[in-house]
């Protein structure tokens, strides 16, 4: 176990301190880059706090899906694989509920203030 602080604390901080102390001092091309800079390490914090759950759930729906064990990556290529065989489709008992988790999971990570994600995430919690 690594001493803290972890890496999502060094993430944020960073973050933080680029926004708070040094966006308000520059400006023109470097404001934009700089913005562009926070976003991929608020990116990589979310990637970071998320990632571990979301692949274990998505591990577990796609092993109940395939009947097989593998790692996120290998499931996947076994996944895409038999939906271009035509072996599953949209009518295959679970592959929908995973296709949409998985793109929740995704959109949670890329793009959390995405209005159609925010969305649906109001609706499911509603549900």
């Amino acid at each position: 176990m690594q001493d803290e602080p972890t890496p999502i604390e060094l993430t944020r901080a960073v973050a933080d301190f680029l926004r708070n102390e040094i966006t308000p001092i520059i400006s023109g091309h470097h404001a934009f880059k700089l913005r562009v800079a926070i976003n991929i390490l608020d990116l990589a914090t979310r990637q970071l706090m998320l990632e571990k759950d979301s692949d274990r759930e998505e591990v577990e729906r796609l092993t109940n899906l395939l009947g097989m064990k593998g790692t996120v990556m290998e499931l996947n290529r076994v996944l895409a694989e038999r939906i271009a065989k035509g072996e599953l489709d949209l009518r295959t008992s679970g592959l929908a509920a995973h296709l949409w988790q998985t793109t929740m999971e995704k959109l949670a990570v890329d793009q959390p203030n995405y209005a159609s994600y925010k969305r649906e995430l109001a609706r499911d919690k509603g549900a």
